[in-house]
């Protein structure tokens, strides 16, 4: 028989556990309960309702907004530029310029250029010799760097600490009033345009390539319409003379505004004072450079409608081994507003009502699942692959589109359901569905503003157009006041305006644009059926 021996430790180990087995049982009997006790007598804390505070505890004090409120200040100087900017608490700051400048003022000049600005920016300048020696003295205040063009804006932008503004503001005024533009650079920009538009033809999500086509027809060769991207032919067109002349009319300080978030204004209108209004622009040392026959461009965008098709084998797109299935894409535009029309907020409301996104794409309510396009499209049609509305606003014009995709076979099909639901925005609206669009827009506009990055490029874009920036209460009210009437006015107003259709893919099924248009005048959104006996 075998004889173990108990050590101290295991006798102690052994009365512990005898100890828990024994009260164990006997507080297992015993039901959990918790109370507010008083003086009085004792509450028991399950008979106070949840929408009820508990009984003795203090309420919480709350910050009230004005006490922290930043409005947005903006101040002239001499030479027009506009100086905007919104105190943030933090120990970083986005500080950037805005101007008017994109695509859409390169009518006079070869198309690309705003993309060739974006490859370029934050390159060799007057005072630093390259690139890395501007990231190694952002690095210095642990700053970022960024440039970005639209169809209407060029936009550089820079994230730093805040004691290191003198730095960045230093930085800023070389890269956007004294660039070198070094061969070398402009070669290295060809050759990162050349891969990027590769890579837009062989993107398996054409959206950016539709997007292009679908403005190139609604505002055909004109303004809005120009080519946002930079043209294969015009690769070798693009040289320093014409990035000085083009800077020359465009980059100039009254079509510019130096915006900063989380930076004191007086602080930031001082710097910009030092800094800007003394430094002479590179391109006016040198008048041999700029092409005297070019000029600047103001027109208005003009709204003409039309098609764009792109004929393309699209059966072995794919996003590596797993094959993905044949698409044929088709997106209407019809004209909206600008962002400066008293239906602006409208239109906002009508995007967000309409929705959609893809088919196989996870998410809830708050995503947008209970939109018309999930409803009345995606769950109805097993076979259409995608349905998201956009609208774009411009100073000008606007642009309400909805781009849609599904097999080539059934083109015609799909063309005739999103036209349906287009016409179907003029009929009545359920209050639960527009309270909930509402609601949607509202919690998206506040969520964003609540990055820094998206504040600054808000203030900046506002005070450009404007000169004022209208605060997120005001938007937020805006929206609010919107109601059914307003959501079918606007719906009309798009539907009375001449469609423009963007194809992408087998378009065999495709119908022709007076068809369209005849189905949205109807009011039947049914495109005519030709008969085939093939069919």
């Amino acid at each position: 028989m075998c004889k173990i021996t108990l050590t101290p430790f295991t006798n102690m180990a052994t009365r512990v556990w005898n100890r828990f087995i024994r009260h164990s049982g006997r507080l297992s009997r015993r039901p959990l309960q918790r109370g507010f006790s008083s003086a009085s007598s004792q509450i028991s804390i399950t008979d106070v309702p949840l929408s009820k505070p508990p009984p003795g505890v203090l309420p919480p004090k709350y910050t009230s907004p004005s006490e922290h409120k930043n409005d947005t200040q903006v101040t002239t100087l001499d030479n027009g530029l506009r100086v905007a900017s919104e105190n943030k608490f933090g120990q970083f700051c986005t500080v950037g310029v805005l101007m008017d400048s994109g695509s859409r003022f390169e009518a006079a000049y070869p198309s690309g250029i705003s993309h060739f600005f974006e490859k370029l920016a934050f390159g060799k300048t007057s005072r630093y010799a390259d690139r890395d020696t501007i990231l190694q003295e952002l690095e210095r205040h642990g700053g970022i760097c960024d440039c970005q063009g639209s169809r209407d804006t060029l936009v550089y932008a820079m994230s730093a600490e805040t004691h290191g503004l003198r730095t960045v503001l230093e930085i800023l005024s070389e890269v956007v009033l004294r660039p070198e533009f070094t061969d070398q650079e402009l070669e290295g920009a060809r050759t990162a345009i050349g891969f990027e538009l590769e890579a837009l033809k062989m993107n398996p999500n054409p959206e950016p390539l539709l997007m292009e086509m679908i403005h190139r027809a609604a505002y055909r060769d004109n303004t809005l319409g120009l080519p946002k991207f930079c043209p294969t032919e015009n690769l070798q067109l693009i040289n320093r003379s014409v990035l000085y002349t083009y800077s020359k009319h465009f980059h100039r300080p009254e079509r510019m505004v130096l915006a900063g978030v989380g930076v004191e204004h007086d602080k930031l209108v001082k710097l910009a004072q030092e800094i800007f209004i003394n430094k002479k622009p590179i391109w006016e040392e040198n008048k041999k450079i700029i092409d005297p026959s070019k000029g600047s461009d103001s027109s208005l965008a003009q709204y003409t409608g039309g098609t764009e098709t792109v004929e393309a084998d699209l059966s072995d797109v794919s996003l590596g081994p797993t094959e993905m299935p044949e698409l044929a894409h088709f997106v209407i535009g019809l004209e909206s507003c600008s962002h400066k029309d008293s239906d602006f907020v409208a239109f906002c409301v009508l995007n967000m009502m309409m929705g959609g996104g893809g088919s196989f794409s996870a998410g809830g309510p708050g995503k947008g699942m209970y939109t018309r396009l999930y409803i009345n499209v995606l769950n109805r049609h097993h076979w259409i692959h995608n349905a998201t509305a956009y609208n774009h606003a411009y100073s000008d014009s606007g642009l309400f589109c909805i781009h849609s995709s599904a097999h080539p076979d059934k083109l015609r099909d799909l063309v005739e359901v999103i036209l349906q639901e287009l016409v179907n925005t003029t009929g009545s609206i359920h209050p639960e569905e527009l309270n909930r669009a509402k609601t949607q827009l509202q919690s998206m506009l506040l969520m964003n503003l609540e990055a820094r990055p998206v504040v600054f490029e808000d203030v900046g874009r506002q005070v450009l157009s404007t000169n004022y920036r209208h605060q997120p209460e005001y938007y937020y009210e805006q929206i609010a006041k919107i109601t059914e009437k307003d959501i079918i006015r606007v719906a009309e107003r798009i539907l009375q305006s001449k469609p423009s259709v963007a194809a992408y893919g087998n378009l065999n099924k495709l119908p022709a644009l007076p068809e369209i248009q005849s189905a949205l005048l109807n009011k039947s959104g049914r495109v005519s059926r030709r008969f085939s006996i093939f069919r």
